[in-house]
């Protein structure tokens, strides 16, 4: 079955609200093995909404809407789907009772609040447990409608309850969409896609999508099955496959970010990792510390932003950082020496430090983008990382702090590194 989406609300296009319904309506649609092939937004006209709908109709098996079900007289979808079908709004009359109940002791029942227990004639309603507009949904000529209400609050638990429970009656046996997100690291999403392109030319069944994240990449795996052990088996066949090309950039199989990885294999190993960061202000202990249970993994660190603090804080020699000669702070020497002496100073079995430019100016005459990160071993070796970083400000410093990460989890599991 083909699905499209179609969210009605002006205040969509004037960009009011976001359309956060599309999102969830199509997760939960992949669950049932719906495709979602469009989604449209439409304002609240009567011509436009017509015309939404015979669009759709040429290319979709299944309408689905959200929003227009209210009281208010722009709350069109209804009226408009019930002439476009030739059909009438009938009062349903459970619905009539709650909106009744809900509204007694006032003084005036608002005519227009029945407009929110109107249904399209022939339509199996959808009862709205969180609010007053009632649902509807339908079969006419070959073609499914469900109308839900715009409010998310409304929304969620009537697709969930009765509309899912309508649509798994049309279905018959289901297949679902079943997923699995693979998290990759120190590698663009062009080169990965570059080391996987056989793979991703001949994919047919599961599917694979790369899509970049900042700092990181990580690919969608997605099959349609009976249940969940065939899905597994198809998916982690093909995971398998793609670890075989890329596992050394490949750190979870599920969605979770790199510095969760990097703590827990550090609490498992009972080892502990301190930072000096420069140009990433505390960035990459931020990142650490935001994972519950970091305190077992983090011993410390610090931000030494300017030379002085380098010398003053860490030690770093004077001769690395200033006069004629000098590497200066942006360097593979000032990078290893500040590894090194917070190795020293806080007394963690491996230390991360980070210096670069993150711009959007020039430093001691280097280019936005240069970072060096090295990363120190108690009682092994110590290696450093030349980067050149593309974007903004921000950018650069997310992507030298994940980047830091990604050699620390590269040290970790005992990957040979090449500096």
């Amino acid at each position: 079955m083909k699905a499209e989406i179609i969210a009605v609300g002006t205040e969509l296009l004037l960009g009011q609200i976001v359309n956060t319904n599309a999102q969830y309506l199509s997760q939960g649609l992949a669950a049932l093995g719906i495709d979602v092939y469009f989604q449209t937004v439409v304002g609240d006209n009567a011509g436009r909404i017509r015309q939404a709908i015979e669009t759709a109709r040429r290319r979709a098996d299944l309408l689905l809407f959200t929003g227009g079900l209210g009281p208010t007289q722009d709350d069109l979808t209804k009226d408009v789907l019930a002439d476009y079908l030739g059909r009438k709004l009938i009062l349903h009359e459970p619905s009539m009772r709650k909106i009744e109940a809900r509204l007694a002791g006032r003084a005036v029942m608002i005519e227009s609040n029945r407009r929110q227990a109107l249904m399209i004639e022939g339509s199996e309603p959808l009862p709205n447990e969180t609010g007053l507009a009632v649902g509807n949904a339908l079969s006419a000529d070959g073609t499914r409608y469900v109308l839900l209400p715009g409010p998310p609050s409304e929304m969620k638990p009537m697709f969930d309850g009765p509309a899912t429970a309508w649509l798994l009656r049309q279905l018959g046996e289901s297949r679902p969409l079943y997923s699995m997100t693979l998290r990759f690291a120190g590698i663009g999403e062009s080169a990965l896609e570059d080391l996987l392109i056989d793979l991703i030319r001949e994919q047919t069944d599961p599917t694979i999508a790369p899509y970049a994240k900042e700092g990181e990449v990580a690919i969608r795996l997605s099959t349609k099955a009976a249940d969940e052990a065939e899905a597994a088996a198809r998916l982690g066949e093909t995971a398998n496959a793609i670890e075989r090309l890329a596992g050394r950039y490949l750190y979870a199989r599920e969605d979770v970010p790199l510095e969760e990885t990097v703590v827990g294999q550090l609490r498992a190993a009972g080892k502990t990792v301190a930072a000096a960061e420069s140009c990433t202000g505390g960035l990459l202990a931020e990142l650490i510390t935001g994972v519950p249970g970091s305190s077992e993994a983090f011993a410390g660190g610090v931000v030494v932003y300017t030379n002085a603090m380098k010398r003053e804080l860490l030690g770093v020699p004077a001769e690395l950082l200033e006069g004629p000669g000098a590497p200066g702070a942006v360097s593979a020497p000032t990078a290893e020496a500040m590894a090194g002496r917070t190795l020293e100073r806080i007394g963690a079995d491996y230390a991360v430090a980070i210096t670069g430019v993150a711009g959007p100016a020039p430093s001691e005459g280097k280019p936005p983008g240069l970072v060096y990160v090295a990363v120190a071993e108690r009682g092994g070796r110590t290696e450093v990382y030349e980067l050149k970083l593309a974007g903004g400000r921000a950018g650069i410093r997310l992507r030298a702090a994940k980047h830091a990460l990604y050699r620390l989890w590269e040290r970790l599991n005992g990957f040979v590194t090449n500096s």
